[in-house]
């Protein structure tokens, strides 16, 4: 939760969009922490602060939010390839898949316009793809407008190479550089040192226990 939340550090007033549990908590605790000007809604229209009201924000004025690029997203994937192109569409051949999925919903937007991360809670082969099936999102060699971090179960990924491709950052407390190549579908550059995710500290702790006392974490 603390890496999701840490995708937000540095934006100032943009408004988080989350998909799931983890990432909307993240925004939570990074609103409540360092990043007091994150703007949280409801869901629907009202803006929160701590679960108080502190403004409006209605559906339609969403998109121009999103053409002017104040938004950073935190979405999932189906599937993501090394430039972070992502697919939430479907499996197999997009004339005939094997697995229908939810489409591209609102993800060609998001990429092209704003800051875009992803959550994916089990990273493994079949996620991390040399290439994805249907581009639903797109990476960094398509012209996306910043794919910022990739947050898993094992590590935090992020695309600071010069070619944009995808690079280990940090992996979690217990877990190995290994663990993490072994469960990616293509070779990840990976530093001379790769740092340990931080901990959530003593006062982050509290106030995940505020945000979620019934453990859906």
């Amino acid at each position: 939760m603390v890496a999701c939340a840490e995708a937000w550090r540095g934006d100032g007033a943009v408004l988080a969009s989350t998909t799931g549990v983890v990432p909307r908590l993240g925004a939570r605790l990074a609103q409540l922490t360092f990043a007091p000007d994150l703007l949280l809604t409801d869901g629907e229209a009202t803006l929160l602060h701590d679960d108080e009201p502190e403004g409006w924000l209605p559906y339609r004025a969403v998109f121009g939010v999103v053409a002017a690029g104040t938004r950073h997203v935190m979405m999932g994937a189906s599937q993501l390839d090394r430039f972070g192109n992502q697919n939430i569409s479907c499996i197999g051949d997009w004339h005939r898949p094997t697995r229908q999925l939810l489409g591209v919903r609102g993800a060609p937007g998001n990429t092209v316009n704003h800051t875009t991360s992803y959550w994916v809670p089990r990273h493994e082969p079949r996620v991390f793809v040399e290439h994805v099936d249907m581009v639903s999102g797109i990476g960094h060699d398509r012209g996306a407008a910043e794919i910022r971090v990739v947050v898993t179960n094992l590590a935090v990924l992020d695309f600071a190479t010069p070619d944009r491709s995808m690079r280990l950052r940090s992996v979690h407390p217990g877990v190995s550089v290994a663990e993490v190549q072994a469960a990616t579908g293509f070779p990840l550059t990976v530093p001379a040192f790769v740092e340990v995710t931080r901990e959530p500290t003593p006062a982050e702790l509290e106030i995940i226990e505020h945000l979620d006392p019934d453990g859906l974490r």
